[in-house]
């Protein structure tokens, strides 16, 4: 619908005729401009406060640490505020079945490195962001793999 639609729409639905073909703009309901903007700031601000509040508490921050004289894994990261703000995943080596490496290319490409344990989900172990470079991506899957001594899939 052009300018000139939106045009006739408004004026019949001032008068409460119905001056288009198309569609019958007479049951339209009237809102002001400002209520509904207002409502969009609201939004906006919520929104940002969420996002704001994501990056101070470092959510999804931490570390990933393999200690090949303990033989053991211990995988940190930070959530939400609570009683689970901390999510820590202690393993041991023997345990770990393989490296996974994923790729995931078009609108959205995801490249990633996760751990299969026994009895647990694939654990990732990359950051969230940007993703890597695939050949970065080999290389540090490869270098795991190899301080693991378990096998490397995905590729």
């Amino acid at each position: 619908m052009g300018a000139s639609g939106f045009l006739l729409a408004g004026v019949s639905s001032y008068l409460k005729v119905n001056l288009l073909i198309v569609s019958d703009p007479t049951q339209l309901v009237f809102v002001p401009q400002g209520l509904v903007m207002g409502l969009y700031g609201t939004a906006g601000l919520l929104l940002a406060t969420y996002l704001w509040l994501v990056i101070l508490w470092d959510v999804g921050g931490g570390y990933n640490e393999f200690n090949q004289e303990t033989g053991t894994i211990k995988i940190f990261r930070w959530g939400f505020p609570g009683k689970n703000r901390r999510i820590e995943i202690n393993s041991r080596i023997a345990d770990v079945q393989s490296v996974i490496i994923t790729v995931k290319e078009g609108l959205n490409p995801r490249r990633a490195l996760y751990l299969r344990i026994k009895g647990r989900r694939d654990i990732p172990l990359t950051r969230v962001g940007q993703p890597i470079s695939l050949t970065e991506l080999e290389t540090e899957g490869a270098k795991l793999a190899r301080f693991l001594e378990v096998s490397l899939e995905g590729l």
